[in-house]
């Protein structure tokens, strides 16, 4: 995809050198949009090859609101790991603290919790959650199907009252349904965006969820959108990114989903990607 690789030449021009949280200097950029329509095949990126199943993984623990680290670590999914509930163990670079994060399984009330059950009293990862706080994600499902006009169908992960639970406040933070000609289109906000690593993970992942909501409601797909906040590349990824904006990027892949049409239902075996096409991987270190 031309777009994203136009936003990683954007930052390498444009940014601005700052401090981070992790103790990783970067270069930043503030305000940036993603644009792509579906129609035009899926977007997952081509110019480095993508851990398809990671990603799939942890949107299927989004949609089911699980907050057990060990649930993603079983299932291969090992994003979380160095992450836990902040009231557990508090967030630390010392490799003693590094070990009881690791350690921990609770991540507290994440994105899914919000997506699900907004609003309700977090317990640990083990409590049973039905029928408590507002479950967004299947109020816009239902919005969806019987009033697609409306402009309100929005659901939020970023919840002030918990942020202090959380293992990471949303980096995410939001997204929005819009229908307009029967096609379902989604826009997601994101407050903090690493650009080589996390941004073709929340495409891919974003690009699923529009996928799977206009499969249930009987939609089709359209155009998905990204208001991205502060935009970064990590000081120690820039030499990578320098390689990656050379690569020509591959035609595009196709996402074929099986089995039932209700997202709730949906598992990460659902889905393939077909004529997957890509340039070797690339080993973009994370900032902790």
């Amino acid at each position: 995809m031309k777009q994203y690789l136009d936003i990683l030449k954007k930052i390498l021009e444009e940014g601005e050198p700052k401090s981070t949280r992790t103790g990783v200097g970067a270069i930043s950029i503030p305000g940036v949009m993603f644009e792509h329509d579906l129609s035009k095949g899926f977007p997952l990126l081509t110019t480095k090859q993508m851990a398809k199943k990671t990603m799939m993984v942890e949107l299927e623990g989004f949609i089911k609101g699980v907050t057990d680290k060990q649930w993603y670590q079983e299932r291969g999914c090992h994003i979380w790991d160095e992450w836990c509930n902040p009231t557990k163990v508090p967030y630390g670079h010392s490799e003693e603290t590094k070990r009881k994060m690791a350690e921990e399984r609770d991540l507290g009330p994440i994105y899914g919790f919000q997506w699900r059950h907004f609003g309700a009293e977090y317990i640990d990862q083990h409590a049973d959650y039905f029928n408590r706080g507002v479950d967004q994600l299947a109020n816009i499902v239902s919005i969806t199907q019987k009033d697609p006009d409306n402009r309100r169908m929005i659901v939020s992960a970023w919840n002030p009252k918990m942020l202090n639970q959380m293992a990471l406040p949303p980096c995410h933070y939001g997204f929005q349904v819009i229908v307009t000609n029967d096609k379902l289109n989604l826009m997601w906000n994101q407050r903090s965006v690493d650009a080589p690593l996390g941004l073709p993970f929340n495409i891919g992942s974003y690009a699923t969820l529009l996928h799977l909501l206009a499969r249930h409601t009987g939609k089709k797909e359209g155009k998905l959108i990204g208001f991205l906040g502060d935009v970064h590349i990590y000081d120690n990824q820039i030499e990578i990114a320098k390689e990656q904006i050379k690569r020509e990027p591959l035609k595009l892949s196709r996402i074929e989903t099986l089995g039932p049409t209700s997202i709730f239902e949906w598992t990460h075996q659902n889905t393939s990607f077909q004529e997957y096409r890509h340039h070797p991987k690339l080993d973009y270190p994370i900032a902790i």
